[in-house]
């Protein structure tokens, strides 16, 4: 296994030093779903909900999530983000709404915390939003699915 990086050599917590990496563009992807019942995304669909577009405020929120990632993230370097796209999109397989953020930088440490930290606000937003026609809804199966950049290049799940 890969030696953790967040410990110094007596095990305690510590911010990783990256002043010796080269500044690189990085990028990150990351997805995740809401699950609800077929009557909510009807509610949703229709933009007829209580407290507002669903969709204008839960993409935001993830905006500011990202922006806020190392305020949260106690180990995490605050980042200069370029970029920052939010995307949430109905899915009725699910039924449901799938969230995607994709977030971009030029430094010497990556975004993954800040592309998963933009979809689980958005998802908890949507959970806000919602809540009073749907307590049953789920958040799931948020996870990284890409990233670029750094010494170890190009990942995709």
């Amino acid at each position: 296994m890969t030696k953790l990086t967040h410990f110094d050599e007596t095990g305690r917590a510590a911010m990783v030093d990256v002043s010796g990496k080269a500044v690189t563009t990085r990028k990150a992807v990351a997805i995740g779903h809401v699950k609800m019942g077929h009557a909510t995304l009807a509610l949703v669909q229709k933009g007829d909900t209580k407290k507002g577009d669903v969709f204008s405020v839960a993409e935001l929120a993830g905006i500011m999530g990202a922006k806020r990632t190392s305020d949260l993230i106690p180990l995490c370097h605050p980042l200069p983000l370029s970029k920052v796209n939010v995307r949430i999109e109905i899915d009725v397989n699910l039924p449901g709404l799938t969230v995607s953020a994709e977030t971009k930088t030029s430094g010497q440490t990556g975004v993954e915390m800040e592309a998963l930290t933009a979809v689980s606000v958005a998802c908890l937003t949507i959970y806000d939003m919602l809540k009073a026609a749907d307590k049953y809804m789920i958040i799931s199966e948020i996870m990284l699915t890409e990233k670029q950049g750094g010494k170890s290049g190009c990942w995709r799940r």
